[in-house]
């Protein structure tokens, strides 16, 4: 039962520390001056942003209590009106830098999901804790819960630094140069509220890795990314860091560059305090679509990047805490509860199948690090207290989240892998495959997000039961693929890293809105996430199944020689897959079957709402379908020129891209428009862009830009890395332009 705030916070004081107190309090008078009209939206938007306090959708118009609410929780500038911040709940993101746990935190987790939640914890991508269905009257004495806990929630979201994220096997992985958590840990207590972060355009994600090549840090993905390095000095070893910046996913994934390949442990806060200061001062606050760091380092180019952020480091005053933050932070050990053992030899077949997919050695000899694999990220709050009993009674409460939403627990002696495999068991947390085929990631996707298209939870669900129903009949080489979906393309579940990776658009059959999967095929997990993946085809969510069945069998008959599964997507090309793949993507054969129109875990049909059935033998296809379609064509043979190693055709036909696809909309009200590329972006921009048509729900304008800035570049040459990038806006704008055309409905005549 949910104490009251009042007595929460009596019991609470003097827990916290004062500044967190504070800052708690005055969120609580935010919130009434809100509530009484006192303080605009725009701006409070951004304060509950930044303590972690997110909108949340309800699709079926339903509470998870049954009661009836808005559609979406916590108002932006798309739903005004006090009504739905107030009677329906959204989500409170939870930070935990580095993914670094104690029992005690993981029972405060347990008991405000099940005080102020559904009664169950998500683990993110980033290591963060989530929690749903928490209403907004309630996020102030959660807070203080979480602050008593020394967990925070500040900077969970917002145009900030987010929580930092660090190899969860720091510290006890044979491969890594040195232990990074330490370091992880400072620059997450320097940066969190420095004033220097304040002013950013948007979020600003740093990570770091303990090696590189291995995929737990992600170094690559990352605005900024740490690799542990090690040189010499007068013959002396001395460690430090690999600097990588402007990475990122999102709609448009980007490499991070490397910004210097050793920086010293006490110049880490510094370069990061100056590289804070160079982004707020010149990154881009107007146009969110450009606003983060990738984009900044992409216009300056990395060397004029790198000179403004050492002349900023150079003019900064100096910082007791550089040091201070760092050499409190280098006394970080971690010990054993119990003494070193040995692998057990013997035990049942579900026990050996644990064994192998969710234990692996630590370099401390006699010691294991166990992977408890959460399917979808979820974990209830009795797992939760089961798991901090397990911590407590095996370890020295050594637990840590991963980005793969899984939690491990290290320090485990192998004398003790069979009764803590049992004692898992009990709580329901014992389920192998772990870093495998069947341990995929998602994003919240349509269940709970604003954002969501395609139900991302649910094919992941489903395609977990199929896979586990056949995982042990795949070779090593199957059993290591990684698949990752996102609900829409913002890549929260980070498909453009994985070997199959799908994000979630919309399409139209038979006129009605279809919900579909793009097929993302190339990318790389490991080495830090080295590689990013390409959109395919788009393909109906029932069918993604039969995607991965046909991928993954094609994989297991024609690798050669080890082949790892992105070079053998490369070399049998993008034809071939699209042949493989291409009868998926047309309609039923059975005009009968209603199966396709609903997505995974959703009763209901995707759409109710006819838009324009076609007579007689079929629905018409209009001038605007057929352009739409040769839009798509033309990017599926840009990325065949791009594989070939021939970016300016690449680049071309991208563009081109976008121009059909702008073409066909502009045609539904003027039919005659030429092929003129000044005059279809002039009468696009009239029509659908200063009319706010082809404006995405959620996205705005931000796919339209992608082709003003197209047009502007159309005459220079392409290198290989713009024209991957054209590439990849190309395919969202022409997503964007399916939506709107959808929105639109089919004028008749057209």
């Amino acid at each position: 039962m949910k104490a009251s705030n009042s007595l929460w916070q009596k019991e609470l004081a003097g827990k916290m520390p004062d500044a967190l107190a504070r800052e708690i309090d005055i969120f609580e008078t935010e919130i009434t001056l809100r509530k009484q009209g006192k303080l605009e939206e725009r701006l409070f938007a951004e304060t509950r942003l930044r303590k972690g306090v997110y909108g949340q959708r309800y699709d079926n118009g339903q509470r998870h209590d049954g009661r009836k609410v808005q559609e979406m929780a916590y108002p932006s500038e798309l739903t005004k009106g006090l009504n739905t911040m107030w009677d329906a709940p959204g989500m409170q993101r939870i930070k935990i830098p580095a993914g670094g746990l104690n029992a005690h935190q993981l029972e405060t987790l347990a008991e405000l999901a099940e005080e102020y939640s559904d009664g169950i914890a998500h683990v993110t991508t980033r290591q963060d804790f989530q929690l749903h269905y928490v209403h907004i009257d309630d996020t102030p004495s959660l807070m203080r819960r979480l602050a008593a806990a020394n967990i925070t929630t500040r900077e969970a979201c917002g145009n900030s630094v987010r929580n930092v994220t660090a190899c969860p096997y720091a510290g006890v992985c044979p491969d890594e140069v040195f232990d990074v958590t330490p370091f992880a840990r400072a620059l997450s207590k320097f940066l969190l509220g420095h004033p220097d972060c304040q002013n950013f355009g948007r979020k600003f994600k740093p990570s770091f890795s303990g090696c590189g090549q291995h995929a737990c840090g992600l170094a690559s993905m990352h605005d900024l990314g740490l690799i542990a390095v090690q040189g010499t000095e007068n013959r002396e070893r001395k460690i430090g860091f690999e600097m990588y910046v402007g990475g990122g996913l999102g709609a448009v994934p980007y490499q991070a560059k490397l910004f210097d390949p050793f920086v010293p442990p006490e110049e880490l806060l510094p370069l990061a305090q100056a590289i804070g200061r160079v982004f707020a001062k010149y990154g881009e606050k107007k146009n969110r679509s450009r606003a983060r760091i990738k984009f900044l380092i992409q216009d300056l180019g990395i060397e004029k990047f790198r000179k403004l952020v050492l002349e900023e480091r150079k003019n900064l005053p100096p910082d007791p805490r550089w040091t201070e933050y760092v050499e409190s932070a280098a006394a970080f050990t971690e010990a054993p509860l119990k003494p070193a053992g040995n692998k057990p030899l013997l035990g049942s077949t579900d026990f050996q199948r644990w064994l192998e997919t969710n234990t692996r050695p630590q370099k401390q000899e006699g010691y294991s690090v166990i992977t408890i694999a959460l399917p979808l990220g979820d974990i209830t709050a009795n797992q939760l207290r089961a798991l901090a009993d397990v911590a407590r009674r095996f370890t020295n409460e050594t637990i840590r989240t991963t980005v793969e939403q899984n939690i491990v627990q290290r320090w485990i002696s192998q004398n003790d892998l069979a009764e803590l495999w049992r004692a898992l068991q009990a709580a329901g947390l014992a389920y192998p495959g772990a870093e495998t085929i069947l341990d995929i990631v998602t994003c919240p996707g349509t269940d709970t997000c604003k954002l969501g298209i395609s139900s991302s939870r649910g094919l992941a669900a489903e395609l977990r039961k199929r896979l586990a129903e056949k995982n042990f009949q795949f070779d090593e080489a199957v059993q290591n693929l990684h698949i990752k979906i996102s609900g829409c393309f913002n890549s929260c579940g980070q498909h453009h890293v994985a070997d199959l990776g799908f994000y979630g658009v919309s399409r139209k059959m038979a006129g009605y809105a279809v919900p579909h999967f793009q097929v993302v095929l190339g990318g790389e997990w490991t080495h830090n996430a080295a590689s990013y993946g390409m959109p395919v085809m788009a393909v109906p969510s029932k069918h993604i199944p039969e995607v991965v069945t046909r991928l993954v069998d094609r994989y297991a008959a024609g690798r050669k020689n080890g082949e790892a599964f992105k070079d053998f997507i490369k070399r049998i090309g993008k034809a071939e897959l699209k042949s493989l793949l291409e009868d998926l993507a047309r309609s039923p054969a059975d005009p009968t079957d209603r199966s396709i129109f609903t997505d995974w875990g959703d009763p209901r049909e995707y759409s109710l709402e006819d838009l324009g059935v076609g007579e007689c033998a079929g629905e018409v296809v209009s001038a605007v379908d057929f352009d739409l379609a040769g839009a798509e064509r033309e990017v599926f043979e840009a990325q065949v020129a791009w594989d070939n190693g021939q970016a300016d055709t690449a680049g071309r036909l991208a563009y081109q891209a976008m121009l059909l696809a702008a073409r066909g909309l502009v045609k539904l009200e003027y039919p005659n428009i030429s092929q003129d590329s000044d005059q279809i972006v002039g009468e696009f921009r009239t029509r659908f862009y200063d009319t706010q048509k082809f404006f995405d729900p959620f996205a705005g304008g931000k796919f339209a830009h992608y082709l003003f800035a197209a047009q502007q570049r159309s005459q220079r040459p392409h290198t290989a890395d713009s024209a991957r990038y054209l590439i990849d806006e190309a395919h969202l704008f022409v997503e964007a332009a399916h939506s709107c055309y959808q929105r639109m409905g089919k004028p008749v005549g057209v």
